[in-house]
């Protein structure tokens, strides 16, 4: 049984990865419908937290039905890290993590997220103090290095667990990497197998299908994986690894029905979070992907990020249905 502090997480979890932009409450929603075990809200600016901006402030929604879940924070000032830890662990989340992975310019820039891979001795007195101000267990998310020649996560590992954090996921790719390339997986596997590591070690990066899941699980021998690009436009992945860990064979991917079925909820709770404007708005950008691979969908992709009401996304969305019938298996 994996656990983080006193939180149950099963034999081997599955994470989904904190996201901007994406990994909000709708989003969630869907994807522990589809068998996410530990989900996090997507990062927070401790600086947003502190001086009360209202996006910073709404990320912090969490609901019962989420849980396990945890608030990930970023930041490169200590002070406004522990501020925002303490005002995150006011909502009752299940853990705090960090982020020391980030690699967009507009976080490393302002010495937050992997840029504090540059300066380790900054990252391990932040997160000292982050685990001091909080009951919640604390675990971080991190990256192999800065770049080829600063790898340095094998001690990063180390040290933070002896100054108390209870669970670590690594990226297995540099800041320098972005998400180009093949993530390396050889440093998490050499962490885990670490004598000295006592806290859960998950693996991140380019895990995209259930068959990749169980060779990274058998060859890394990870406590788990984080899915992050992957679950977008298909929060069935979570349970499609589950199926294929159990029986074998991978199950048959979702059919049409399915796919609007899933679409339409993940709607609903955009709606019910963000309004109608808004949650119609922002819940354009996820149809192209459940819809992705589907032959001939461009018109009704058209329609669907023109629409202005749920009625019409509905009407829409009846029509796909109709049209699919024939071919329900994609």
């Amino acid at each position: 049984m994996v656990k983080i502090g006193n939180i149950e997480l099963g034999e081997f979890p599955l994470l989904l990865a904190p996201m901007e932009d994406v990994s909000d409450p709708p989003f969630r929603a869907v994807c522990k419908e589809g068998g996410a075990d530990l989900m996090y809200t997507e990062f927070i600016s401790s600086e947003g937290l502190i001086r009360d901006a209202a996006k910073s402030r709404q990320k912090l929604d969490i609901f019962e039905y989420e849980r396990p879940i945890g608030i990930q924070l970023f930041g490169g000032d200590i002070g406004n890290m522990v501020q925002s830890a303490e005002i995150a662990s006011e909502v009752n989340p299940d853990l705090i993590d960090i982020n020391y992975g980030c690699p967009v310019k507009a976080v490393a820039c302002r010495g937050a997220g992997a840029a504090l891979l540059q300066d380790i001795p900054k990252m391990v007195k932040m997160t000292e103090e982050i685990v001091k101000c909080t009951k919640l267990p604390v675990t971080v998310k991190t990256r192999l290095g800065w770049d080829e020649k600063t790898k340095n996560v094998v001690e990063v590992a180390e040290r933070l667990q002896d100054i108390g954090i209870q669970g670590l996921t690594i990226h297995g790719r540099t800041r320098v990497q972005m998400y180009k390339g093949s993530a390396d997986w050889s440093l998490i596997a050499e962490i885990k197998n670490n004598p000295r590591m006592r806290i859960p070690v998950f693996g991140n990066g380019d895990v995209d299908s259930p068959q990749k899941a169980l060779e990274y699980k058998n060859r890394y021998g990870v406590d788990g994986i984080m899915i992050g690009r992957a679950a977008i436009g298909y929060p069935w992945i979570f349970n499609e690894i589950k199926h294929y860990f159990e029986h074998g064979e991978r199950p048959m991917p979702p059919d049409m029905n399915e796919r609007v079925r899933v679409a339409k909820k993940h709607l609903e709770f955009s709606i019910r979070w963000k309004g109608d404007r808004l949650g119609i708005f922002e819940m354009r950008r996820h149809y192209t992907n459940y819809f992705k691979g589907i032959p001939d969908f461009k018109p009704f992709r058209t329609r669907l990020v023109e629409a202005m009401t749920e009625a019409e996304v509905h009407e829409i969305l009846r029509e796909v249905q109709g049209v699919y019938a024939e071919s329900l298996s994609i």
